[in-house]
């Protein structure tokens, strides 16, 4: 099923703190900066979201029209991230979700484990006849049948199941991941379920990804 790993998070106590940035009539110095900061942060891991910075930051993420989330661009998240080919699709409909690099059907079809790398809901039948067209690809010498063997290779890469999974290294930002988070919470589709559960966990996530009430 999927699956994200890896993950690291840049940025978010300095985001935090540039939320308030509209607002102010002198640009901090580098000294005030960090010791904000790093107030910010020991507040937040402590979870004492009371701070001041931290207030108006969840005001902001959470407050209708005008773009006050913007500030949550800053909060960059990257992660290695395994969905479906289905899932896949409707993945890449995000702007702000960029691959980083990904394992490729094209490169590595004829030597995946195709009943491993499909989901649950797959069937047997499909992923057999997949094997099959795999088996008959692996099968053909290129040199002495070149044109079998390119036409075996798209038949088994076009027939590759809909639960055929892959992982991909990921980055995005907070203000992505809430409107993902917003838009497939209770999506049909169980990768997406997982996915929110990990958005879930993510630091500050119930009041700057999730949503809470203004």
């Amino acid at each position: 099923m999927a699956s994200i790993t890896n993950v690291q998070i840049f940025g978010l106590d300095e985001s935090i703190y540039r939320s308030g940035y509209p607002m102010l009539k002198a640009a901090p110095t580098e000294e005030e900066f960090q010791m904000a900061v790093a107030e910010i942060r020991a507040a937040r891991e402590a979870g004492e979201i009371d701070n001041t910075h931290i207030r108006r930051a969840i005001k902001l993420a959470n407050a209708k029209g005008g773009g006050h989330e913007q500030y949550l661009s800053g909060i960059t998240v990257t992660f290695d991230m395994t969905l479906s080919n289905k899932a896949w699709v409707e993945a890449e409909r995000y702007r702000f979700l960029t691959f980083i690099s990904s394992m490729s059907t094209m490169h590595r079809v004829a030597f995946f484990k195709i009943g491993e790398s499909c989901n649950f809901y797959t069937s047997k039948e499909a992923i057999a006849a997949a094997e099959a067209l795999q088996e008959t690809y692996n099968g053909i010498d290129a040199v002495a049948e070149p044109d079998r063997k390119k036409a075996a290779y798209l038949e088994l890469l076009y027939n590759l199941p809909s639960g055929f999974e892959l992982m991909a290294g990921m980055v995005t930002n907070y203000r992505c991941l809430r409107n993902i988070y917003e838009q497939r919470r209770t999506h049909r589709l169980p990768d997406w379920h997982i996915v929110c559960d990990w958005l879930e966990t993510l630091p500050l996530a119930k009041e700057l990804i999730v949503g809470k009430p203004e």
